[in-house]
């Protein structure tokens, strides 16, 4: 583990995408229309995460889309066509923004705080979710880490980030929904801000996030309030 990061204003913020700033709940309707139950939303993007982490741990994860598209076909016990298959992930392109996404990146632009939307799904995806959103013009850019055929959360993934946006980690912010996310930057080095709409609180288990509060830009608004 890095030494944990002081509680300090950052100087660059990362977010999380996927629940974070962009809504899965779209992807519900197009499962349904490929004849699956609504439930199986939550089941297909756990596996996901949860094999695209294992798949990391091995050392050769796949890319999102790939991983996705065998969750699928699990998760509907390969009941699924091809083509039903790429009318779902053709839904992670059109998602909508979470309420709270807007407030959050325009307090970082007022502050003059740089933001780079963070991913481990498809950079493409993620830039038009944002860009359909009407969010991409507050970003500084979009990183997957695809590029370096990783899932967050090992350490090197957020280095790697923050060596892209040319960021010291101590100064550098992870935003999050998922406290798995948070844990692994601040065991990185990071700070971090959970926001605790998803899981409804802060685990007592794993590192704890530097600011938490029930949504993205009250998160944004304490990690602005620390100490520079």
């Amino acid at each position: 583990m890095d030494e944990r990061a002081e509680a300090r204003r950052p100087e660059v913020v990362l977010f999380d995408v996927f629940e974070t700033l962009i809504r899965l709940e779209p992807l519900r309707d197009r499962l349904i229309e490929a004849g699956r139950p609504a439930h199986e939303l939550e089941l297909f993007f756990a596996r996901t995460l949860r094999d695209g982490m294992a798949y990391t741990l091995a050392g050769n994860a796949p890319p999102f889309r790939e991983v996705a598209a065998a969750q699928l076909a699990i998760t509907s016990g390969y009941t699924l066509t091809a083509e039903q298959i790429e009318h779902v992930l053709a839904g992670f392109a059109e998602l909508p923004a979470q309420p709270d996404a807007a407030p959050a990146v325009a307090l970082l632009s007022g502050a003059g705080v740089p933001c780079y939307a963070f991913t481990h799904g498809s950079a493409t995806n993620a830039t038009k979710a944002l860009e359909r959103a009407g969010l991409l013009g507050s970003f500084a850019g979009v990183l997957s880490a695809e590029e370096v055929q990783s899932f967050k959360p090992p350490p090197a993934v957020y280095h790697w980030a923050c060596g892209r946006v040319g960021s010291r980690p101590a100064r550098t912010a992870l935003v999050a929904v998922h406290s798995w996310d948070t844990n692994g930057a601040a065991r990185a080095g990071l700070l971090t801000g959970l926001a605790t709409r998803l899981e409804g609180g802060v685990p007592d288990i794993g590192e704890q996030p530097h600011v938490s509060g029930p949504g993205v830009d009250e998160v944004v608004a304490g990690l602005l309030a620390l100490p520079a």
